[in-house]
């Protein structure tokens, strides 16, 4: 059978970039009853795609950051392109990783589409820049569940969600799960990289990290204020906070120059540093020499930040209104998004106490390392067979 993938989203650096990355790298080796087509709008030399799937590259005008965007500036032309290609009538089946790159597709072939969240339909404002934007995405989104054999979604969480706000028969909606990349593990001695030493970052000082993006949602306000009022106390005079993540190109709503406003306000500025992206061979680094994660999410689909942390050994700190609770169990400390209270407490907790720091470690790692992607990728095959029987 044939199975034609829309894998622009790939050199994506956000979590459903990231996502579409891994399912596709476990997936495709692991499927030998089925040959794959990666169509994408750019070849990245960095990007090693399985060596078993044909490639085939559409050239669009967009670059793909700006192409697997639901900012509502995806051309026409350029989805008429890409719906042209995968309308080819020779696939069996269409599979697309993320709903951020769907395009409609003429084609009786059966049709896979994820939708990861229900992020920007629960906090539209907070997500997408314009009302422009929202009314791209909602016809996106509608589309795609319209020509949709399945659904798929990253965690019973947000399967829940898209029950709720969709109004979705619940048989036409699974979930495939997430892991962490085999990069993200427990470093014998870790030693910070040149980027890390020229960022002041060495681990020997208690360092509180944020990964992902600078969308309002993200909830990084309360998280700058937390750190405020816990490096009042004189016993955490070392602690550093580290934001990581893209800030230059945001492409959704981005919050950054009201967060670096507020650690100005706060007084904080030079115990706050903001790193932009880091590659996964800096950023498990980091995760071996932090003292905790926190992710304050107002809502997360998956929040794999979280689970790499976990399987790096660092203690994690995340928001209730996630999937998060149930994966990681006693390796973190779960937060009502809402309650400052409660954000200020768990992270003082967690930095003054290196037993607790151990407990988490230990049981982050044993929840971590139940995740993986050869299972995720197994659901999808079994997903596969269901549809196309």
């Amino acid at each position: 059978m044939r199975i034609g993938v829309d894998a622009t989203s790939r050199q994506n650096n956000r979590g459903y970039g990231r996502h579409a990355r891994a399912l596709l790298n476990a997936l495709i080796p692991l499927d030998d009853e089925n040959r794959y087509t990666l169509f994408v709008d750019s070849l990245d030399t960095d990007d090693k795609m399985p060596a078993e799937a044909d490639v085939r590259l559409v050239t669009t005008d967009a670059p793909t950051a700006v192409a697997t965007a639901a900012n509502g500036r995806r051309s026409a032309m350029d989805m008429l392109r890409m719906s042209r290609a995968l309308s080819d009538s020779s696939f069996d089946l269409l599979l697309f990783p993320t709903v951020y790159s769907y395009v409609p597709v003429f084609s009786r072939a059966k049709k896979i589409v994820m939708i990861h969240d229900v992020i920007a339909e629960t906090y539209p404002q907070l997500t997408l820049p314009s009302f422009t934007a929202r009314l791209f995405w909602k016809s996106k989104v509608a589309l795609g569940r319209w020509q949709a054999d399945a659904i798929v979604t990253v965690s019973d969480y947000s399967r829940q969600g898209i029950l709720k706000h969709f109004k979705t028969q619940p048989e036409r909606v699974f979930v495939v799960g997430e892991a962490s990349d085999p990069v993200f593990r427990v470093l014998p001695n870790p030693q910070p990289t040149p980027r890390l030493s020229e960022l002041c970052i060495n681990g020997a000082d208690r360092t509180v990290i944020y990964v992902g993006g600078f969308s309002p949602h993200k909830n990084l306000e309360s998280l700058v204020k937390a750190f405020a009022k816990v490096v009042e106390h004189p016993g955490f005079a070392d602690a550093k906070l580290v934001m990581v993540g893209e800030y230059q190109k945001e492409v959704f709503h981005s919050c950054y120059s009201s967060i670096k406003q507020l650690t100005a306000e706060l007084g904080i500025s030079s115990r706050v540093i903001f790193t932009g992206y880091l590659a996964d061979e800096e950023l498990v680094v980091l995760l071996n020499l932090a003292s905790v994660l926190v992710l304050p999410s107002l809502i997360e689909g998956f929040g794999l930040p979280a689970v790499e942390a976990a399987a790096c050994g660092c203690p994690v700190i995340a928001t209730t209104a996630s999937p998060l609770p149930g994966l990681l169990g006693e390796g973190g400390i779960f937060i009502n998004p809402a309650n400052q209270e409660e954000l200020d407490a768990a992270l003082n907790r967690v930095l003054e106490s290196e037993t607790l720091r151990q407990q988490m470690r230990a049981a982050g790692l044993a929840a971590a390392g139940k995740l993986t992607w050869d299972a995720a990728a197994r659901q999808m095959m079994n997903l596969i067979r269901q549809v196309t029987a």
